[in-house]
């Protein structure tokens, strides 16, 4: 009994969770900032909220900030320390003074323990980061000999919130949608430069995110120096794309490239209609998979143009694939008017649900497009349906809302199979918000 008891005590002192060790984790912190050669204001949490970003949720919210410690205040984009109630830093981040994100948190302070050379060095911790990110993408086996478009930086699952890196090629297109990313352009260009092999780089601010975020584009110099390719030749799963950098999004959905090329191998001998086609990713998959006739369907010229091009890109038989400029309720009310139908439908429309705001008028769109999709799909056919709005992936509505869809639809329906983005788009458990495309596939009957 006694040497129970007493290893019961020695292995309690030592635990990680142990008084000494927190205590000097937070010291090394303190004392790191003390040293700092700007003074580092501090940003103290509401009693209560602590918890949550011990945890790891990376957006410290302005309602969870009971008030700031430093004169002069600090200013968009300068490293802050943010601390509990008594003060004590539990990690570090970036400050905006205008965003509902009052702080993006970088580092707790038991990461700062383990590696101080990144505390209060944005510079120092994007070379750590993006490093990591890059032997990440090694693992996933990205880039390849079949594969050299991916996303190579997904934002808070690569713990930069606020930034994406997508890989075409030689070129890199960048994303910024925070302050501190467009403050830190020059350091993030420089460091992806200098982490993977590439020729050129593609600045693209979200503006109008960033307008939320306090920037004034008005007031840089300029938006970016760079003018992009007008179109780059790039390979996924060994069919070949020309993409523009100045298309939807980065230019290229690299997160539908796993759910592209398992419609690759469920095609063969089947007829397949690709609506909101974009440049004609899951048409080009189904072709090459044996599908016996493939329509893609979209509004967007350019997209389609591109679309075209890619058939021949790819040496494909212009007989079996065809794209089509049409509204996408118009075709399908006029196809069922037809009473035509295919073995497999694809419905990946564009974010109809930007915000939690426009949710419910979002849904009534996403259940009246599926609807109309489901009676063009053969009964005992397949339907692929999409949703890119992070609201509603979000709220758990999506499923509900094409159960209503079937039944508008006097149709049945099993869920076959659920998917999201590729796995290069990784998501941070504590940050849920960062998920946002649903892939689903149902057989319908």
């Amino acid at each position: 009994m006694v040497l129970t008891v007493g290893l019961s005590l020695m292995l309690r002192s030592l635990s990680p969770s142990s008084s000494p060790v927190t205590a000097a984790a937070t010291t090394t912190l303190q004392e790191i900032a003390s040293n700092h050669p700007k003074d580092v204001a501090k940003v103290v949490l509401k009693k209560g909220k602590t918890q949550l970003f011990r945890n790891g949720s990376p957006m410290v919210y302005s309602g969870a900030v009971d008030r700031i410690i430093g004169r002069p205040p600090p200013k968009t984009g300068d490293v802050v320390l943010v601390a509990d109630g008594t003060e004590n830093p539990i990690g570090w981040g970036l400050y905006n003074s205008v965003s509902m994100f009052c702080v993006r948190l970088m580092q707790l302070e038991e990461e700062t323990a383990g590696d101080p050379s990144c505390a209060l060095n944005v510079e120092k911790l994007l070379e750590t980061r993006i490093h990591a990110a890059v032997e990440l993408r090694k693992n996933l086996g990205l880039p390849s000999v079949s594969t050299n478009a991916y996303r190579l930086v997904n934002s808070e699952g690569d713990r930069l919130s606020g930034l994406i890196v997508d890989i075409f090629g030689d070129l890199a297109v960048i994303a910024s949608s925070a302050a501190w990313v467009e403050k830190y352009k020059a350091q993030i260009k420089a460091c992806i430069s200098a982490s993977i092999k590439i020729n050129s780089i593609c600045w693209r601010p979200s503006i109008e995110i960033l307008r939320e975020e306090g920037i004034n584009f008005a007031d840089l110099e300029e938006i970016d120096s760079y003018t992009p390719l007008e179109m780059v030749k790039v390979i996924e799963n060994g069919i070949s794309y020309l993409i523009s950098p100045d298309g939807q999004k980065t230019g290229f959905y690299a997160d539908q490239r796993e759910n592209r090329q398992f419609i690759s191998t469920i095609a063969e001998g089947q007829r397949v209609l690709d609506m909101c086609c974009y440049t004609g990713g899951f048409s080009l998959n189904a072709a090459r998979g044996g599908a016996v006739n493939v329509r893609g369907v979209d509004t967007s010229l350019p997209a389609l143009e591109l679309a075209n091009k890619n058939i021949f890109l790819n040496n494909l038989d212009p007989g079996k694939i065809s794209f089509l400029r049409r509204e996408a309720t118009d075709f399908m009310k006029d196809a069922i008017s037809r009473k035509e139908s295919w073995d497999i439908v694809i419905m990946d429309p564009p974010k109809l649900a930007p915000r939690k705001k426009v949710l419910q008028s979002a849904s009534g769109m996403y259940r009246n497009l599926n609807s109309l999709a489901m009676r063009l799909t053969r009964r005992g056919g397949l339907l692929m349906t999409c949703s890119c709005s992070g609201a509603m992936t979000q709220s758990g509505m999506f499923l509900r809302i094409l159960q209503g869809a079937a039944s508008t639809a006097g149709r049945k329906i099993a869920v076959v199979r659920e998917a999201g983005a590729a796995c290069d788009h990784p998501l941070d458990p504590s940050y849920p918000e960062g998920a946002y495309l649903s892939n689903i596939l149902l057989r319908v009957s």
